[in-house]
């Protein structure tokens, strides 16, 4: 991966965004000017004002899978962030949310969690979006 910042994926800059909020939920969250700004934005924010609509979501579909108590910070707000993007960002096609996510999910995790991302989206997405 290029260490360029305008490499970066939005969905990396979305995770960052989130889990700084995770550490400090006072802060004003800053969304600096790039061509994915309102992407991100929407996303962030999303998450962050639906995140026990998510929860719900989450436990509803993976419950025999996750123990949200005791996942990983990190491996939740991807989960998280692509579960809201699933159920809100209709015109961002099923298959291309998971890639990207998967692919976001190699700068933050494991090679074991990953492989674990992409199953949860998988399975979670067939709930969702059974018609994609």
């Amino acid at each position: 991966m290029s260490n360029s910042k305008e490499r970066v994926s939005p969905r990396v800059r979305v995770i960052q965004k989130l889990y700084g909020n995770t550490l400090n939920n006072d802060a004003e969250i800053e969304f600096p000017k790039s061509q994915f700004k309102k992407f991100i934005k929407d996303v962030v924010k999303g998450t962050i004002e639906r995140n026990d609509l998510i929860e719900e979501t989450a436990k509803k579909y993976l419950a025999e899978d996750l123990d949200l108590k005791r996942t990983d910070k990190l491996l939740k707000i991807i989960l998280f962030a692509a579960i809201f993007e699933l159920m809100f960002k209709h015109n961002n096609p099923t298959k291309v949310i998971i890639n990207e996510y998967v692919k976001t999910s190699e700068f933050f995790l494991e090679k074991a969690q990953i492989g674990f991302v992409n199953a949860m989206l998988d399975k979670i997405a067939k709930n969702i979006r059974k018609t994609n």
